[in-house]
């Protein structure tokens, strides 16, 4: 029985769905996580076709700068996903679509700033 989260559902929209269970057994389960995977993250993972790799790679870098927000909105949206074979890698939303994002995240209850889709920084490395 194969178990669906939003780490499944990424991979699935990036067209690499025949990773998720791999994802998840080395426990990639969250999207925040998924952000600290690397070359030898993929190695251990079992991806070894190189544009999978350079297609999870540059999704990754995405997540890191876009945030979970940016996976979470384009799997709520149904056109986003169809003929898009660049999703996450695409420009930064507009203040219009912001807007609708903030509103739609309102509506589902979700909290970007709470755990899990935020990491807290440590102001130790501001001292400095």
């Amino acid at each position: 029985m194969a178990v669906s989260n939003i780490v499944c559902e990424w991979l699935r929209a990036l067209g690499l769905a025949q990773y998720a269970e791999s994802f998840l057994d080395n426990g990639y389960d969250d999207l925040e996580i998924c952000k600290q995977v690397g070359d030898p993250d993929l190695d251990a993972i079992g991806v070894e076709n190189p544009a999978h790799r350079h297609k999870l790679l540059k999704s990754i870098r995405s997540l890191r700068e876009k945030g979970a927000a940016s996976v979470y909105f384009m799997l709520n949206d149904p056109n986003s996903l169809s003929g898009s074979m660049e999703i996450l890698c695409e420009t930064p939303p507009n203040n219009e679509l912001e807007l609708v994002l903030r509103e739609q995240l309102e509506t589902d209850g979700v909290r970007l700033t709470a755990h899990p889709y935020s990491t807290p920084v440590s102001l130790a490395f501001n001292l400095y």
